[in-house]
């Protein structure tokens, strides 16, 4: 049996990350906002806050439309927001991310993505940026918490992680009866990168028994 869900976790991800990322994109030049991010090529800074920001508007305003999260709609809601200033989009998205906790407390789980999602690609803005803490922080903990979940949610291959920074050993995926527990030694931020899809360029760390494909939650 999974772990019982908190259905506090993914607001409380969302306002920690917001009391941390809100302040930096306060003091940057709106030419940083141009800047390409790594983990989404086609996209600057600027296009991963605006959906961000339009993905919490959605969950605060209850717009959920056909296809609402397809690649396509995603575009569309960025440039719905293109008549916006840079510090515009981030006042949209300082809402969203103070709005969008309890509406995701009440829906049951099924939000519950989201909030780790916004918080991988804050990581994302960080690491185009330059700025340090990208995957980690204050929020690292909740943000583990709900890859755990997720994990589970997706069945995912079963995998035993041996953290440097973490007393206990993470469990993430769902065991099949049919092969061991992959097992990861490192760092947190690194596992979140490669169940994140994101690059691992430079990092210490052991995967035995699984692929990072086999790990990737948005794969």
């Amino acid at each position: 049996m999974g772990a019982v869900r908190d259905p506090e976790v993914p607001g409380r991800l969302l306002a920690v990350e917001r009391d941390a990322l809100v302040p930096l994109l306060r003091g940057r030049a709106d030419a940083d906002f141009g800047i390409l991010t790594e983990a989404c090529p086609e996209w600057t800074v600027r296009d991963a806050l605006a959906h961000c920001a339009s993905v919490l508007s959605r969950v605060v305003e209850s717009r959920y439309e056909k296809g609402v999260f397809s690649p396509s709609a995603n575009q569309r809601d960025i440039e719905a927001l293109s008549h916006l200033s840079p510090q515009g989009i981030v006042d949209e998205l300082e809402r969203g991310m103070s709005e969008a906790g309890p509406v995701i407390a009440r829906a049951g789980g099924i939000l519950d993505g989201i909030g780790l999602g916004e918080w991988v690609h804050a990581g994302d803005v960080r690491e185009a940026l330059g700025e340090p803490g990208a995957y980690g922080g204050a929020g690292l903990p909740d943000a583990l918490t709900l890859l755990a979940q997720i994990s589970r949610e997706k069945g995912k291959v079963a995998l035993h992680a041996d953290l440097d920074d973490r007393d206990e050993p993470l469990l993430l995926g769902e065991p099949d009866g049919q092969r061991p527990p992959a097992r990861f030694l490192g760092d947190a931020p690194t596992l979140v990168r490669l169940c994140s899809g994101r690059s691992v360029r430079g990092a210490e760390f052991e995967l035995i028994g699984a692929s990072a494909a086999e790990l990737n939650i948005y794969g």
